[in-house]
């Protein structure tokens, strides 16, 4: 089975702390696809998926964060997913294992100013399945930039993904829908072929 997905790696992003569990960029609903993102992975890991933990670490004083942010971070501040913070820290339940990669963004894309593309074609993968938060900023911008570099198919699993309200995901993935994304269940997912 694991030459069938061999091409394909799933992404697992902004499975953190400070987007789970608690503070100012807290994702309500987030703790609710948990346990599918555990199961996504572990599905993944029957099939020899490359999992790709997609997580964002910014610097302690904020340099590397969007302007609107930055007031967040500082002198004394332990701002969002603050590089060596426990909020940066994946939620319980989600753990990196020899094999898979861990790749680190200052913004919504995993695509921007990061090395993922070269990984991913060094790795000959062709095809991407998404999961994580939040659906209308890193997923939404992943899977365009994704789409863009003709990546196919892209899949956003969409009981493994979340917004803030279940109307924001769901038009979020109507629009990912609309440019060709499939968008399964994780159980349909799960008993899918490559």
């Amino acid at each position: 089975m694991a030459e069938d997905w061999k091409h394909t790696a799933l992404l697992v992003i902004d499975m953190q702390k400070d987007f789970i569990e608690r503070g100012p960029v807290l994702l309500k609903g987030g703790k609710d696809i948990v346990p599918n993102v555990i199961k996504a992975v572990e599905v993944a890991r029957e099939r020899g998926i490359l999992i790709v933990w997609v997580v964002r670490e910014h610097d302690p004083l904020g340099r590397d964060v969007e302007l609107f942010r930055r007031h967040l971070y500082g002198p004394g501040k332990v701002g969002p997913t603050s590089k060596g913070s426990e909020g940066a820290e994946l939620v319980d339940g989600l753990v990196i294992r020899e094999g898979d990669y861990k790749l680190v963004k200052t913004r919504f894309s995993a695509f921007f100013s990061t090395h993922l593309h070269s990984v991913l074609q060094g790795a000959g993968i062709n095809s991407l399945v998404v999961t994580g938060v939040q659906t209308p900023n890193c997923i939404r911008q992943t899977v365009f930039d994704a789409v863009a570099l003709d990546y196919k198919p892209v899949t956003v699993i969409v009981d493994a993904t979340a917004a803030a309200t279940p109307d924001i995901h769901l038009a979020n993935v109507f629009d990912m829908k609309n440019v060709g994304v499939e968008t399964p269940t994780l159980q349909e997912w799960s008993e899918s072929k490559a």
